[in-house]
């Protein structure tokens, strides 16, 4: 191989790196939007007080923070919110979708 050739690869390699990272930066973007998005819905769906109980739990629980968050967002763009959540309806959610912690089942090794 020749030192154009050499060359000419590294060009396509760097070129190919390029793209790769602006490709990257638009998903990045997009994730911030939907993001931001989600945070605008959950702001016009939940009482102060629902809130504040979804951040707390979001310290405690992220995943299952989450999975609430998913929930609320998926009620209110189907339009079966009425009105906000309040805290009681936040707690009632809360269970529904809490998973049971008591359903483990313990098995002695006989040791």
């Amino acid at each position: 191989m020749s030192d154009d050739d050499l060359e000419k690869l590294r060009e396509e390699k760097m070129q190919e790196l390029q793209e790769r990272d602006q490709g990257g930066g638009a998903q990045e973007e997009a994730q911030q939007r939907a993001e931001a998005q989600k945070k605008a819905v959950l702001r016009q769906s939940l009482e102060p007080e629902a809130r504040e109980r979804l951040n707390a739990l979001s310290m405690a629980k992220p995943d299952f923070a989450d999975q609430v968050e998913k929930q609320v967002v998926a009620l209110a763009q189907s339009g079966r919110l009425q009105g906000k959540i309040d805290e009681e309806q936040m707690k009632q959610l809360l269970k529904k979708l809490q998973p049971d912690d008591d359903d483990y089942d313990i098995k002695h090794s006989g040791l």
